[in-house]
């Protein structure tokens, strides 16, 4: 019999979801997203559960983000129609998350990328340990910051989120507090203390008597020339004021973004400075619904996963090659509505949340 690819359980006041994929690093299937839909909704109007607990099986990660070689099939020999329908269901995931009516206690333990932060991230409660690695690697494979990933490093203190966002960059759990995408830390052992604590406990007291103090913040250090480089909107002349600057911490970031998709490096900063005024996440997860697609349609998303998971070869063909051949016009174009033709296309309409 194969093992439940999300394993359910009520203990006490508890209802714990276990992301049960540990081989692949607990990334989300469709199905998945479903399940976990489905025990939240039932656990909402449940009088004996209290909190809501999610973690990922094994020690390596809690969730490494969403099946990409699932969406790389259907964006190569499908119709598009299977990964619209997995984003449409991820980001209402996300969104149900944020605006839950009772404490959900996030176990960010291990790797955390892409749609595990989207499951992470908007929890009430977000717990970090020294083995977590955050970060939105999306502009590595032709992609964007989706799962409400723009939201989230739009509003890090100064241009910390720009600065992860382009560079595909993750940071660990005194930075991930820092950047306002945790809350708490806890010595990885434990863990399941405070699970069990849960089973009794309220969320608030259980996580204040076993966490602990934050540990460093190194990226925050680097703030001072992060927010000096990446301040405005054209992804030139960020690449410009990095090489300018004398740390060589500013001269690695200009060469990981110059590594990655064009598309995606001046979609993304579009994309997170329209959020930066948006008034609510939910407005954020349907301007990424709109991107998500478009990108599925760009030969970059299907070329990124390809040479970055598939062959493992890490060396892409963008197209464009380079920002500098990049159309300006072309990021801010990719959110705009959808057209009936994509519509038509995709069997889906615009993103709301349901």
């Amino acid at each position: 019999m194969s093992e439940p690819e999300l394993i359910v359980e009520r203990r006490g006041a508890l209802g714990l979801l276990t992301l049960n994929r540990p081989r692949a690093l607990n990334a989300l299937t469709h199905g998945m997203v479903l399940e976990i839909r489905a025990a939240l909704d039932a656990w909402a109007v449940d009088g004996a559960v209290r909190t809501v607990a999610i973690r990922g099986a094994g020690d390596r990660a809690f969730c490494a983000g969403g099946d990409i070689v699932g969406l790389h099939r259907d964006a190569t020999s499908g119709d598009g129609r299977a990964a619209a329908v997995f984003w449409r269901d991820e980001y209402r995931l996300n969104a149900a998350i944020a605006r839950y009516p009772k404490p959900i206690v996030a176990l960010m333990h291990g790797i955390v990328l892409g749609g595990g932060v989207g499951l992470s991230a908007h929890a009430s409660h977000r717990v970090v340990t020294d083995s977590t690695r955050i970060g939105m690697p999306e502009t590595g494979i032709g992609f964007i910051p989706d799962v409400g990933g723009t939201w989230l490093l739009s509003r890090a203190p100064g241009e910390l989120g720009t600065h992860l966002a382009l560079t595909a960059g993750s940071v660990g759990a005194g930075d991930a507090l820092a950047l306002g995408l945790a809350d708490a830390f806890l010595e990885a052992e434990r863990l399941d203390a405070l699970v069990s604590a849960l089973e009794s406990e309220r969320a608030d007291s259980a996580i204040a008597r076993l966490s602990g103090p934050a540990p460093s913040a190194p990226l925050l250090a680097e703030q001072h020339w992060i927010d000096a480089a990446y301040v405005g909107d054209d992804p030139l002349a960020v690449l410009a004021r990095l090489d300018a600057a004398p740390e060589p911490a500013a001269h690695e970031a200009a060469a990981s973004i110059r590594a990655k998709s064009p598309t995606s490096v001046g979609v993304t900063l579009a994309a997170l400075r329209a959020a930066r005024g948006m008034p609510d996440l939910e407005h954020a997860l349907a301007a990424e619904f709109r991107l998500a697609l478009r990108a599925l349609l760009s030969p970059d998303f299907a070329e990124g996963v390809r040479a970055q998971v598939i062959d493992k070869d890490r060396a892409p063909h963008w197209s464009p090659p380079t920002l500098q051949s990049l159309d300006p016009a072309a990021a801010h174009a990719a959110a705009a509505p959808l057209t009936p033709a994509e519509r038509e296309r995709f069997a889906v309409d615009e993103w709301t949340a349901a």
